[in-house]
């Protein structure tokens, strides 16, 4: 339920109970910030964080890549549309993140926050002097109209996201409460604050739930100033920008001008990198670092490659199957196609040894099963061991490998023994079914880069009498195409936090399966999964966390809903030598926002 400050009655209610003193709050606090475990790092007389030089000229231009063919939509917070690279930059939330703790938020349009021991309910004071691009002030109400735009007409992903809030209330102008339903959920105090607030004299005029160019207003850092589909988007800071002198703030948003270039292909656009057409980029193939970046500019300190290592989990990006469709849904399908990825030859032949195997949904964290279940997870797991495989419980979950020779023929012979236990048969080079129906699917993609990683896993699929095509389409029928589920198998990926929470829900809980946008790729519908989903999310402290987590990651590994690819623990990025960088770099983020032109 969400209710908004309808007259004003209902201060005088609250003044009422104040005066007889019918609530209690002695377990409650008054804070400037929240760690989801543990302390804060900051005091409440913080100045700024430690990884920003708070002295940062402001100034001057700088220019990224966005890969898609244009953009057509300025709500990103909708099903409808693809919308434009760093539209977020146009919005404050009521809190935002610190890049040097796990999970930490402090206010940023909220002033002060109450909340209770069990976070069963939490209250944001609004700064009076948060306004929004267009000078009317940031009130209460504004919060409870976007989180009411957000769950009723905004992705799916909000409703799943925020679902156990039970009442959104402004309590007069510029306090809002929320009140939560009975659940252990401690994550969700903090994720309410981090909603981009949106102007409710803005969206009452508009229809919320069509995309398009219309410019928005928001209270951020920047302002759209201008763009070309197709081409280019420009923001401009915000010179009156309200929050520039708060302590969250200082020393971010350093660039007068932040302008995004449209490129349809990555080829084109390192080229453009190299040729200066634009100044900074995060690179994600291997055979791109290795070889693409050499030459004069590189070899005299004009271009600066870097790696930076962080303490990310990496979460599990791999082959990605539809379990709606038929094919897939047996897991032991599932696991002979596994069989057919040589991740050992790919990474030597192709990927120049950079990455490590991915075998968990949290590695590089202590977060990831790679040990048998230790007896506080053995706890979590025995209410559902009947619906779990046998091997959660007994076995360490490693993906099928190869001794990198390119010859499979031991795990060709390996995934062909699991296709016959479950009814497929070779029959002249044709995997067949007992209908006598041919193995065959279709991989989607959108990067024409991920044929080199596809090809060699269609050839052994074919030792196996499997046919699989690629398809390749744009960005936004492949974003249309993943929201309606119509696929078979995609490269993706579900990234994960160092406090992974409510977002479990939206990838792999039941309630999501079938819902339109969701994140749940694989369809998964399992009630074990839910369980573990909930646990995870109810976790009481840090150490429970790292219990559940790992107690979700076996059921996820055992299960085999996808086909593991790799993970690098480092940031891999390259820049033209014009920036300035503070001296301390924060270990969760690369902290590019941070960043400021060289004077």
């Amino acid at each position: 339920m969400i209710k908004p400050l309808q007259h004003t009655t209902r201060i005088t209610a609250i003044i009422l109970l104040f005066s007889l003193g019918s609530w209690s709050f002695a377990d409650t606090s008054t804070t400037h910030g929240i760690a989801m475990h543990g302390d804060l790092k900051y005091p409440a007389d913080f100045t700024h964080f430690d990884y920003v030089n708070p002295d940062a000229p402001k100034g001057g231009r700088v220019v990224q890549s966005a890969v898609g063919s244009s953009f057509d939509s300025f709500n990103p917070f909708i099903v409808k549309g693809t919308p434009a690279e760093g539209i977020g930059l146009l919005y404050d939330s009521l809190t935002t993140k610190s890049d040097d703790e796990p999970f930490s938020v402090y206010g940023q349009l909220a002033k002060s926050i109450t909340l209770p021991d069990d976070r069963s309910w939490i209250e944001f004071e609004l700064r009076k002097e948060a306004v929004f691009s267009d000078g009317v002030p940031v009130t209460a109400e504004d919060v409870v109209n976007t989180f009411q735009l957000l769950r009723e007409k905004g992705s799916p992903f909000y409703r799943t996201y925020y679902a156990d809030i039970t009442l959104i209330e402004a309590l007069d102008s510029h306090r809002v409460r929320f009140e939560f339903a009975e659940t252990e959920n401690r994550e969700l105090a903090l994720i309410v604050g981090e909603v981009p607030v949106l102007p409710k004299h803005f969206w009452d005029q508009r229809d919320f739930e069509e995309s398009g160019l219309e410019i928005p207003i928001g209270s951020g850092p920047y302002l759209l100033a201008s763009y070309d589909p197709g081409r280019t988007i420009t923001y401009k800071r915000n010179p009156d920008y309200w929050g520039q002198d708060l302590p969250v703030q200082r020393g971010r948003y350093n660039f007068d001008e932040w302008v995004f270039d449209y490129y349809r292909d990555g080829t084109v656009a390192l080229e453009a990198f190299k040729a200066g057409q634009y100044d900074f980029r995060t690179e994600y193939s291997a055979k791109n670092w290795a070889t693409g970046y050499n030459g004069s500019a590189l070899n005299e300190g004009r271009m600066i490659k870097e790696t930076i290592e962080h303490e990310n989990p990496t979460g599990m990006q791999a082959f990605v199957m539809n379990t709606r469709r038929s094919l897939f849904a047996d897991s032991q399908v599932r696991y002979a196609l596994a069989h057919a990825f040589d991740f050992e030859w790919t990474n030597r032949a192709i990927f120049y040894d950079a990455y490590k195997r991915s075998h968990s949904y949290f590695s590089n964290s202590d977060m990831a099963a790679d040990e048998l279940p230790s007896e506080q997870e053995l706890t979590i797991l025995e209410p559902v061991r009947e619906q779990l495989p046998e091997a959660v419980f007994t076995q360490v979950y490693r993906a099928p490998q190869t001794d990198g020779g390119g010859n499979i023929r031991i795990q060709t012979r390996k995934g062909l023994h699991l296709l016959a236990e479950a009814g497929w048969t070779l029959d002249q080079g044709v995997l067949r079914n007992e209908q006598g129906q041919p193995f065959r699917f279709e991989i989607l993609i959108f990067q024409n880069n991920l044929e080199r990683l596809i090809s060699p896993f269609i050839r052994n699929l074919e030792r196996m009498g499997i046919q699989a095509n690629i398809r390749v389409v744009d960005i936004s029928q492949y974003i249309n195409r993943l929201r309606d589920y119509d696929f078979d198998m995609i490269v993706g990926s579900f990234a994960q936090s160092n406090s992974p929470g409510n977002e479990q829900r939206e990838y792999w809980h039941s309630s999501s399966a079938d819902r339109p946008g969701s994140r749940n790729l694989i369809g998964i519908r399992n009630p074990a999964i839910d369980y573990l989903v909930d646990q995870l999310i109810q976790a009481p402290d840090r150490e429970q966390l790292v219990y559940r987590a790992r107690a979700l990651d076996r059921a996820l590994q055992w299960n085999h809903y996808v086909i593991p690819h790799y993970h690098t623990n480092a940031y891999r990025i390259a820049y033209w030598n014009k920036f300035g960088i503070p001296d301390i770099r924060p270990n969760h983020a690369i902290g590019f926002d941070t960043w400021w032109i060289k004077p």
